[in-house]
């Protein structure tokens, strides 16, 4: 099987995500139960999807779109962070449930935990979806939080019908090991099928495909669809096509006294492999993209690029 189809050069980048406010609280002890813990708290924007679409901007290109549902109490200031950092915001304001929080507990190694309250997200629905909003596009990235409820799955399945249709090349996120456990493997890889792109971390593509080792998971998930992309944090990055690993990407070293926060690692790899692949670069050229802005997103507070 040959390598996904590569988005055409110089189209936008349309992100259908998550737009998360994120409150992060950093803790360099233990939490201590039933008491006080010391720690260090923002409040900050955020969301798989947001963050990748922030990061793609970052590296470079041009028109980065976002959808996304949010609260009403909040719609103001997620547009602003989006147009502050070079993306164009297409946010669903919703009136009766508030924007999706994560309070996210990281630690010394600066490992985090997330507690999510999906709120807004998963309300996205094809209502908010039309086949217009890919005038122009060159490359759907949907974020896997999409898929964990009925109506923002089904806003989701549309906006990949609707891609495929119109020879737009779609990627995906899984998002979450979680609720990838929650919804069932299975039936996560039966609703993402048509997507020429997955780009799980190591955890999420074990709990796909049931191999324990990371190289034989990207095999199995680059079956599926033409190519996947395995992110290993620290390690690098697994780029497989047609079942076969075609590149092993390191990543550039980091510090530890400098690493601060590995929340949006992951959304920084894809969104600057996403703005590579839409320069013309191949796939292991786009991972060492990625792999160079998770290794830079590791070293800020928060999910998004440090000028944000």
């Amino acid at each position: 099987m040959t390598e996904a189809a590569a988005p055409a050069p110089g189209g936008a980048l349309l992100v259908v995500g998550d737009v998360v406010t994120d409150v992060v609280a950093r803790h360099r002890t233990p939490l201590a139960p039933a008491t006080d813990t010391t720690a260090s708290i923002r409040t900050l924007p955020g969301g798989a999807g947001a963050n990748a679409a922030c990061w793609a901007a970052r590296r470079g290109h041009r028109d980065v779109r976002l959808l996304g549902r949010v609260g009403t109490e909040s719609v103001g200031w997620h547009e602003r962070a989006l147009l502050a950092a070079g993306v164009r915001p297409l946010l669903v304001p919703d009136p009766e449930v508030p924007t999706a929080t994560v309070i996210a507990l990281v630690d010394a190694a600066a490992e985090r935990t997330f507690l999510t309250d999906s709120g807004a997200v998963l309300r996205l629905s094809p209502a908010d979806w039309s086949a217009g909003l890919l005038d122009g596009v060159a490359a759907l990235h949907l974020s896997g939080y999409l898929f964990f409820a009925p109506p923002s799955q089904a806003a989701a399945l549309l906006a990949l019908r609707d891609a495929r249709a119109a020879g737009i090349p779609v990627s995906v996120d899984p998002a979450s090991a979680g609720f990838l456990a929650e919804l069932g493997p299975e039936r996560f890889l039966g609703a993402v099928e048509g997507a020429s792109l997955l780009l799980p971390n190591a955890d999420e593509a074990r709990l796909l495909t049931g191999e324990p080792d990371p190289e034989a998971a990207a095999r199995v998930l680059s079956r599926r669809g033409p190519s996947a992309v395995v992110t290993l944090g620290a390690a690098g990055a697994l780029v497989a096509e047609g079942g076969t690993v075609t590149a092993r990407v390191a990543a550039p070293p980091v510090a530890p006294e400098r690493r601060v926060d590995s929340t949006g690692a992951g959304d920084a790899f894809t969104g600057a492999f996403l703005a590579a692949r839409l320069a013309g670069a191949d796939l292991a050229e786009a991972a060492r993209a990625g792999c160079a802005a998770g290794a830079e997103a590791v070293t800020v507070v928060g999910g998004r690029p440090p000028s944000v």
